[in-house]
């Protein structure tokens, strides 16, 4: 178990000093101008992303702002199962994400996307939508980052054949945009 423990931590420790800076704080400013604009952000992804997704739209909603006063109108496309089943279902699970989009999304507003593999048809068709909408589009990947990697406007992309680091990567490139939020907000 040590061991493992080790090669864990040298995997992640690597990846945390591989993450693309430039792209972290292009998406950070895209969130802080979401909040001023009053534009919304669209978070998605499957399996643990999808659990990363719920639980970054909530850091995002209150940890930003306690108050409120400033906070992000967010929401993770992930998190209502009525929702998901039925467009499952009767849509198509590529459509899950894409189908919210068209109904919920506007020009300006922000999709986050979180995959590992950015091959899911699901994730590429969020993107493909949001590029017809006219949102502006992130996406957080590891592996070769997929389809995603060219569909984003930006990427932030480690190339990491391990899908637990990439998750834990999502959360931690999403914990700090949270600071850096609640950082510039308090100012």
């Amino acid at each position: 178990m040590k061991a493992l423990i080790e090669r864990y931590q040298s995997r992640l420790s690597e990846q945390v000093a591989a993450l693309n800076i430039d792209a972290i704080s292009q998406l950070g400013d895209a969130l802080l101008d979401c909040i001023a604009n009053n534009k919304q952000v669209f978070i998605c992804g499957n399996g643990g992303s999808a659990g990363n997704a719920v639980h970054l739209a909530n850091d995002f909603l209150y940890g930003i702002c306690p108050s409120g006063e400033r906070a992000l109108k967010v929401e993770a496309l992930s998190a209502n199962t009525s929702v998901l089943t039925c467009l499952g279902n009767d849509l198509g699970y590529d459509k899950i994400f894409s189908h919210q989009l068209v109904v919920k999304a506007s020009v300006g507003d922000v999709l986050m996307v979180l995959s590992g593999s950015g091959n899911s048809p699901n994730i590429v068709k969020a993107l493909e939508v949001a590029k017809e909408i006219g949102m502006t589009s992130f996406a957080l990947l590891g592996y070769s980052g997929g389809k995603a990697l060219t569909l984003a406007d930006c990427a932030i992309h480690n190339a990491v054949d391990d899908m637990q680091v990439a998750e834990d990567l999502q959360l931690i490139v999403g914990h700090m945009l949270m600071q850096y939020l609640h950082e510039e907000l308090a100012k």
